[in-house]
């Protein structure tokens, strides 16, 4: 494990494991890089891989200030800069995808060979053209009312996102593990970081992205109907997309196996599993 001090002298938490290519891992809203604790070691056989904690979460920094998307790209581009990784597959779930898209639109494909998109979809809010929202925080009044909840009861609020990324059931261990995670989120991070990631539109982004791509969508999740992650796909030009049928938002836990033969199929430019393809 090590740190990355920031541009904005910001500390960035990472752990890494294995050899190989460089595999980079973004978690979402309130979690951390120890999410994907049933998947490093499979994915450690074939790569180099790097969690990253967000700024506002796990064991890094927790500032008042910088809870933009933009400004998380750029910690990612200092993460990348500092370790100095070099034809890095990177891959994002859940808010982890806008911030490699937003460093797309900042910083091009440097330092990037590939990406991987997991359960994202490209805005969040409804709209006339855009029937896919979130399924709790789809407006300004229902994101006043996450924020609301998240700060008068941060436990409760956070036993129910357990509850609400996962089809399958955490063991005991995992759930502590996880819960205590997403307790060194404090709320004024979350909110802030919720109140500018939730309005965001990357719908005219994705067609301009030439990074080849691959995208993950469940078919259980409970956070977005299952065709708004499945729009990336459709939009990034030459995407592969794989359909997880027994998967909640948190996909890479509920089918880890396949998660990881699919990701590592990948990385290594073979196919995936076809059966899935769209």
């Amino acid at each position: 494990m090590g740190t990355v001090t920031t541009s904005d002298d910001v500390t960035i938490h990472y752990e890494e494991q294995g050899t190989g290519p460089p595999l980079v891992l973004i978690h979402g809203w309130g979690f951390s890089g120890r999410f994907f604790t049933r998947n490093l070691d499979a994915l450690a056989e074939h790569a180099r891989v790097i969690t990253v904690d967000l700024r506002g979460h796990g064991d890094s920094g927790k500032p008042r200030h910088g809870y933009r998307v933009s400004r998380l790209a750029k910690d990612l581009f200092d993460v990348l800069e500092e370790l100095d990784l070099r034809d890095v597959t990177v891959l994002g779930w859940s808010l982890g995808c806008p911030v490699i898209w937003s460093y797309l639109e900042l910083f091009g494909s440097h330092r990037l060979a590939r990406a991987v998109y997991v359960e994202q979809a490209p805005r969040q809010y409804y709209a006339p053209d855009w029937p896919h929202a979130h399924a709790t925080c789809y407006d300004e009044p229902s994101l006043a009312a996450l924020q609301t909840q998240l700060t008068c009861d941060p436990p409760a609020f956070d036993e129910d996102q357990i509850d609400t990324v996962f089809a399958g059931e955490p063991t005991p261990q995992e759930r502590e593990l996880l819960l205590a995670e997403m307790a060194k989120s404090p709320p004024y991070a979350r909110n802030a970081l919720m109140a500018d990631h939730t309005r965001h539109d990357w719908r005219d982004l994705l067609p301009t992205v030439r990074l080849p791509s691959l995208v993950l969508v469940a078919r259980q999740d409970q956070v977005f109907p299952w065709q708004g992650p499945a729009w990336v796909g459709e939009a990034l030009p030459g995407a592969r997309t794989v359909f997880f049928e027994h998967s909640g938002h948190g996909l890479f836990f509920d089918e880890p196996e396949k998660f990881h033969r699919t990701v590592t199929g990948f990385l290594t430019d073979n196919e995936t599993d076809t059966e899935a393809l769209v």
